[in-house]
């Protein structure tokens, strides 16, 4: 089954709920096909993409691109589209983690500064009955750790992913190393390892659901965010709506 995508500033975005994508994976781990790459775009994700041709051509090379907070939910509504379900990673990859755990599926994390993923792991194996995790990894590889840390998780059988180290370094790790790892499933999955760690709070549960995490990330992180948000934000929205515009009168094919 393909699932229905929205282009976004050259980018093609999943549109689809959380049960039908964790569908499509498990039937793609489940078959003798290529490994799966999944990423996840918010405005910041796209506005990277949109200044760079080799991180764009990356994430059009990726299986499945999910829909993450309200900037690419605007988005979409300007070329009169809706995302059916925010998929923001820190939501999703729990329900994910799930899903290995009931079909046996190894897991592996890369990402973060040092004891990071460790903490990640020991937090997830508690809240996740009988999930698999075959190895850890910090996200500061030199060339030669790379080479190491690859060997490592193809020596673990890890058939799941999870790799934490920001856009674009995620998506261009997983791009370049996926088929040397032996996964069969591979997720960029920003700060992820970081919330699942302790390390950083998340939001109350009333600003996600109004899709306003960002505010509060912004307001624990000022003065490392502060661009991201307060410049990075509105800029995707007005490339956004001249996508949208050149969409409008673009010529029938």
């Amino acid at each position: 089954m393909t699932l229905d995508s929205v282009d976004l500033l050259d980018v093609r975005i999943t549109s689809a709920t959380a049960p039908d994508v964790l569908a499509q994976i498990e039937r793609r781990m489940g078959a003798a096909a290529d490994p799966l790459f999944v990423a996840f775009a918010n405005a910041q994700t796209l506005n990277l993409a949109s200044a760079d041709a080799d991180y764009r051509a990356v994430l059009k090379r990726a299986d499945l691109v999910l829909n993450d907070g309200i900037g690419v939910a605007l988005a979409a509504r300007m070329l009169n589209r809706r995302f059916p379900e925010n998929l923001n990673g820190t939501d999703f990859l729990p329900r994910l983690l799930e899903l290995a755990a009931e079909r046996g599926w190894s897991v592996f994390l890369l990402g973060g500064e040092a004891g990071t993923a460790r903490a990640a792991s020991d937090n997830l194996s508690r809240r996740i009955p009988n999930l698999r995790v075959v190895g850890v990894d910090h996200g500061y590889l030199t060339p030669a750790s790379n080479r190491n840390v690859v060997g490592r998780i193809r020596a673990s059988g890890a058939q799941v992913l999870l790799v934490g180290m920001g856009n674009p370094a995620q998506e261009l790790w997983i791009a370049s190393n996926l088929d040397a790892t032996g996964a069969r499933l591979a997720v960029g999955v920003g700060a992820f390892l970081d919330f699942a760690a302790g390390r950083v709070a998340r939001a109350p549960a009333w600003l996600r659901r109004a899709r306003m995490e960002w505010i509060w990330r912004l307001m624990i992180e000022p003065r490392r965010l502060w661009r991201r948000y307060l410049v990075g934000n509105p800029l995707f929205l007005f490339r956004s709506a001249r996508h949208a515009r050149r969409a409008k009168y673009r010529p029938a094919a």
